[in-house]
Parts: C-alpha cells; structure tokens; sequence
C-alpha cells in the first residue's frame, strides 16, 4: 500500500475552518471524511467506520479534493434532471398554450401536448413522459363525477317524496 499524501498544516485549518462553516449533515460528512485523515491519519476504512459511510466512498471524495479543491465539499448535492429532454423554462412555454385553451373551457388533449413535445424535442416519447411533465407543472384531470347511464331523475326526485313505512 502506497503512502497516504500529506496535509500541509494550512489545508489542515482550512478544513477545521470548513466543518464549521458546512449547514447540511452531507457537507459536514465530506469535510469530516478529509478532516479525520488529516487531523488523525485515519485510513480511509478508519474514516468510513467513523461517518457511516463505505471506504469507496471515503476514497472518491478524498479523490475529488485533491484533483479539485475545496469546491467539490460544500454544496453539492445529489439531486437533479439529469436526463431532461429540455430546461424547465422550455417546458412553461410548451405548455402556456394548452393551459389558455384548457382555461378558456376547452379540453386539454395529451395527444396534442405529446405531438408538440416532440416536434419539439426531435424524436418520440411514451406518453407517461407527457403525463409526468404535465404533473410537475401542476395540471391535473379535473372531471366531473360520473352518473349512472340509466339514472332517471323523475325517479329520483319521487322517491325523496315519498314518506319512510313506519311499521
């Protein structure tokens, strides 16, 4: 096993200076995976013990620190579109058309938010990628509540008038 690279004793203070300063457990834990190898020497099995985390783990966010600095410690999540077919503000200008017609009493048709999503975005999508777009935006199906096809309202409205048997 190689020898572990040296901290010199202003990156030291600099991450004692960084733990103080993290405001969520994630950045404190990647600070805290540097901060114990160079404050105590710990290996990185010592380290992932001591954070709660595996050695692979330790070792890329030590990588990280060393090919990239202090920047890759705070702040970086892991949250995110990753695979979006287009920005969120693309996806509002989309959609502000069909929401004017939907507001206005028309029906919202999916076909044609699909048709326009791919014209678009240049190639074909499922339709549950559509459904899942219009649901980050907030659109859903409002329907009224359904009635049975053979409901006679004469019926009905003669049957409230007739008293209860008191037998």
């Amino acid at each position: 096993m190689r020898p572990q690279r040296p901290f010199s004793e202003e990156a030291k203070e600099s991450l004692r200076k960084l733990l103080k300063r993290s405001k969520t457990k994630a950045d404190f834990q990647r600070v805290q995976c540097l901060w114990l190898r160079a404050a105590f020497g710990m290996t990185s099995f010592q380290v992932a013990v001591a954070v709660g985390w595996s050695p692979a783990t330790v070792k890329k966010i030590w990588s990280f620190y060393f090919t990239n600095g202090e920047e890759v410690l705070l702040g970086q999540g892991r949250g995110g579109r990753r695979r979006a077919n287009l920005s969120l503000e693309k996806e509002e200008e989309l959609l502000a058309q069909f929401f004017k017609k939907a507001e206005g009493g028309g029906v919202l048709v999916v076909q044609e938010v699909k048709a326009a999503y791919e014209e678009l975005v240049g190639r074909s999508v499922h339709k549950s990628t559509v459904y899942r777009l219009l649901a980050r935006h907030g659109w859903r199906k409002i329907a009224p509540r359904p009635r049975h096809p053979k409901a006679d309202p004469e019926k009905m409205e003669a049957f409230k008038k007739t008293p209860p048997d008191r037998h």
